[in-house]
């Protein structure tokens, strides 16, 4: 029924937009890819099929590798939406860095980052190494390997409603993710350069460090105004104003520095968390304005989407997959059994990290600049397998926490 419904809409913006003017053209558009988020929202309720997931195939079939119902100055929309999104989504991130949460299960977090971070890139390099991969490019490409998708994983877990120890650590493994990632690409990159010849070992371990360091200064420095404005309002109050000002202009500034606007945002919710007195309110609001950007946010990434791209994974994109994959899930139990962490986090917090997005078509571009000749096989070769981990990773995730979930609540009926 909401598939029909789906298509019947998609059919009707075909028509409608084909005979619109272009100032009507963008309204339509809005208008009928917010409904599209409606239907794909209950579509995905009585599914299990994860909203995120149902959003990429719909942008995958209005994309000009679709029916072509898009018009291309729309598709230009999307770096500004993702940055705008991904700021929101990392300032959400930040919560669960709570100072007193962190002293109580700092360690289990460390341990699978530090384990499913190393250990996918490692499995990676050696896969494909093994199978005959330049050298250069397997470097690259598990440097690459661990950036997963903290947008993706963040609206699994919303959309499902899932409370509890696993949705809390994943949370915050994915968020310390994106620095670690940083600094292992940066390694990587490095250590191709010394295999190649053309090694600036200084440099980039240098632009790392900046990265990572000037991401923290801006959260740090854009966060105690925040938390001590926050703590001055009253309810009613414009506190989204307030919220989202501070976000954007942290994830400006920290882009125009050369930081990350990602992690700039989640030290700036870390922040807010930890200092201001009525720390829930901006992050409530945040989270309220946040969702129908999301919407077209994965929208707009499933425009890009091209099944040409897809369909030529070939025997070394489904290496990469299969070598990430097993990495992720290997890497993440070990340290969250090296952590002592319960169980239901050993057991499932890697298959929840599979899903891969734009993080890793960035940090691609980056190594396609730094090695040009590399550039083909690296970025086409990432796009088909960042296709794979969107559309289905996101799918993955949902169904390990439910399993998770109705493992732990078998669990407790049983010790009644």
């Amino acid at each position: 029924m909401g598939y029909l419904m789906i298509t019947e809409l998609i059919k009707t913006m075909e028509f409608v937009i084909a005979t619109a003017g272009p100032s009507t053209e963008v309204l339509l558009i809005l208008g009928a890819l917010f409904l599209v988020g409606l239907f794909a929202n209950e579509l995905g309720k009585k599914t299990h099929i994860p909203r995120v997931t149902l959003l990429l195939v719909v942008g995958a079939a209005a994309s000009p590798y679709g029916l072509n119902i898009v018009p291309q100055e729309i598709q230009g929309w999307f770096p500004y939406i993702s940055q705008i999104a991904l700021c929101m989504v990392g300032f959400l991130l930040g919560e669960q860095f709570v100072y007193r949460t962190l002293l109580r299960s700092g360690r289990v977090i460390w341990l699978i980052t530090i384990f499913e971070s190393l250990g996918t890139s490692l499995l990676v390099f050696i896969v494909l190494y093994l199978i005959g991969v330049p050298s250069v490019i397997a470097i690259l490409l598990a440097g690459i390997a661990p950036a997963t998708a903290p947008a993706a994983t963040l609206d699994v877990i919303k959309e499902s409603k899932l409370k509890g120890l696993l949705p809390n650590t994943l949370l915050r493994v994915v968020a310390i993710d994106d620095a670690f990632g940083i600094i292992i690409f940066a390694l990587c990159l490095a250590l191709a350069g010394i295999v190649h010849g053309s090694a600036d070992l200084l440099n980039d371990l240098s632009l790392a460090a900046w990265e990572v360091l000037s991401s923290i200064l801006i959260g740090c420095i854009i966060g105690w105004p925040m938390a001590k404005l926050t703590g001055r309002l009253s309810p009613g109050e414009p506190t989204l104003i307030e919220a989202l000002g501070f976000v954007l202009l942290g994830g400006g500034l920290a882009q125009l520095i050369g930081g990350s606007y990602l992690l700039s945002s989640i030290v700036l919710g870390a922040v807010v968390a930890n200092v201001a007195t009525h720390h829930k309110r901006p992050f409530h609001a945040i989270e309220g304005i946040s969702s129908p950007l999301l919407i077209i946010f994965f929208l707009m990434a499933g425009f890009q989407f091209n099944v040409e791209e897809f369909s030529s994974i070939g025997f070394v994109g489904g290496a990469y997959i299969v070598a990430r994959s097993v990495g992720l899930i290997v890497g993440g139990y070990c340290g969250a059994r090296l952590a002592s962490a319960p169980k239901v986090v050993q057991n499932h917090i890697g298959w929840c990290l599979l899903p891969q997005a734009g993080i890793a078509l960035g940090l691609a571009l980056m190594a396609a600049d730094r090695y040009p000749e590399y550039a083909t096989s690296i970025i086409s070769l990432l796009v088909s397998t960042t296709i794979a981990f969107e559309l289905f990773g996101p799918l993955v995730t949902k169904l390990t926490l439910l399993r998770a979930d109705r493992l732990q609540r078998t669990e407790k009926s049983k010790n009644k």
